[in-house]
């Protein structure tokens, strides 16, 4: 690797895309919500049928909202008032006013539709940009981005705040693993975007091919879209050469760039508080926790004017901080993800979540970072399996007592019981976007 090549993988220190605002104090970011979130409230009450109904029925009105405390007066939004309004009447302006819209797949019902003004498009770059230079991108950086590009936000979501940052993008979107490595080489990419199962792919089919791409100028990673462990990050940063960053988003809310890691701590997300208003409540009274407390994350919009959302239950399991940062953001820090309500499943009368699963196997001698969850019904019982595909130096007849040691692992951890089936390389299913880890075999109805 010449002198450039090293120069560029090296850490500089903090930026700040937007330095008056990233490193504002806390109370006048209270002060800058209070006036934001007022104006939110008027105008979704004013101009979405489904939001005034809600608040008529819960008796509050915008006006009486007067500090940050009163919006726990308010109704929750769900992800199924967005299917019941499919697939426009959720939004607050007039269609022409809307430049953009992006979906779900709709896999399980309606897709949720979101939609988006010029500004909203021009906040969301902003705040892009905001989050790729967080994680360690810098204007003049070659962006590979490796987002599905699409319905998906995630995508064009990085393609624009790669180009607001002033980095030069190659729109690759997702899949045709060989000439990505290729095109990393070829154009020396320093910031890599893309979920990280895809990552760990490209990781993989390059070690495959003989190619050192950790060796090469690559150096941060921008990944998010699906939830990741500690564990998985650490994979990631040693096979690729890289520092793994995370970046959090929901299309409903906004799509990427809500929140992001720091390069310096890659502790907690910050999450964009001059845009968003984020709460913690308890899961299962709806009430709000103090700072600190793990819970439900809810988020309320400050400046979208096509899709205001206000208090949506993202169903994320997570904790707040306002901890201080050595990077000199003032904005909290929404902590790593452990969990959702919705992916959450009860084995046993033991309630696990996915991510457990893989903090566990992730990094775990012998087996590879590939695995799908199975889960099925036998009587009245859930029961769960892991397929966990064996690292290709692993002898076949290692398998059975490999899995072995994986299953005792989960029960003495976690405490549930999971069969282990280790398969071959190259047997569990690649993802070229978001990973498929659970496999819900129980009978529907």
């Amino acid at each position: 690797m010449g002198a450039s090549k090293k120069a560029r993988k090296k850490a500089t220190a903090p930026f700040h895309f937007q330095p008056e605002i990233e490193t504002l104090p806390r109370k006048k970011l209270a002060r800058l919500q209070l006036k934001r979130l007022k104006k939110t409230l008027a105008h979704a009450y004013a101009n979405v049928a489904h939001f005034r109904t809600q608040f008529d029925a819960a008796g509050v009105k915008p006006g009486d909202l007067k500090s940050l405390e009163d919006l726990a007066k308010f109704p929750f939004s769900v992800k199924d008032d967005l299917r019941a309004t499919y697939p426009f009447d959720m939004f607050a302006v007039p269609m022409d006013k809307v430049v953009r819209v992006h979906a779900s797949s709709g896999t399980t019902g309606k897709p949720t539709v979101v939609g988006y003004t010029r500004g909203d498009i021009d906040r969301w770059a902003d705040l892009m940009a905001r989050s790729i230079g967080c994680a360690g991108g810098r204007p003049g950086d070659i962006m590979h981005n490796a987002y599905g590009y699409g319905l998906f936000t995630g995508g064009l979501g990085a393609h624009y705040g790669g180009e607001r940052l002033g980095c030069t993008v190659t729109p690759m979107s997702g899949g045709n693993t060989e000439k990505q490595i290729v095109l990393l080489q070829d154009f020396g990419a320093r910031v890599l975007c893309a979920t990280p199962s895809y990552a760990l792919n490209i990781a993989e089919v390059a070690e495959a091919e003989g190619v050192d791409i950790a060796g090469g100028p690559l150096a941060i990673g921008v990944f998010g879209a699906e939830p990741w462990s500690e564990a998985m990050r650490a994979e990631l940063d040693q096979r690729l050469g890289i520092r793994a960053v995370d970046i959090y988003g929901l299309s409903e809310i906004m799509g990427p760039g809500v929140a992001a890691e720091c390069v310096e701590e890659r502790a907690g997300l910050h999450g964009w508080e001059d845009h968003f208003l984020f709460e913690i409540i308890d899961p299962e009274s709806g009430e709000p926790q103090p700072m600190g407390e793990s819970g439900e994350l809810v988020i309320t919009t400050l400046t979208k004017r096509a899709l205001p959302m206000i208090r949506y239950r993202t169903r994320d399991i997570t904790r707040l901080s306002t901890e201080p940062c050595t990077c000199g953001r003032s904005h909290v820090r929404i902590l790593r993800v452990t969990g959702r309500n919705d992916d959450m499943l009860i084995i046993r009368g033991v309630n696990v979540y996915p991510s457990q699963i893989e903090a566990v196997m992730v990094g775990f001698a012998g087996i590879a970072p590939h695995y799908q969850l199975v889960v099925r019904r036998e009587g009245s019982m859930d029961t769960l399996a892991a397929e966990i595909e064996a690292a290709p130096e692993t002898a076949s007849g290692d398998y059975e007592k490999l899995a072995g040691e994986i299953r005792h692992h989960i029960k003495s951890l976690i405490g549930v019981t999971c069969d282990v089936l280790l398969k071959a390389p190259g047997e569990v299913p690649r993802s070229q976007g978001k990973a498929v880890r659970v496999r819900d075999e129980r009978p529907k109805g």
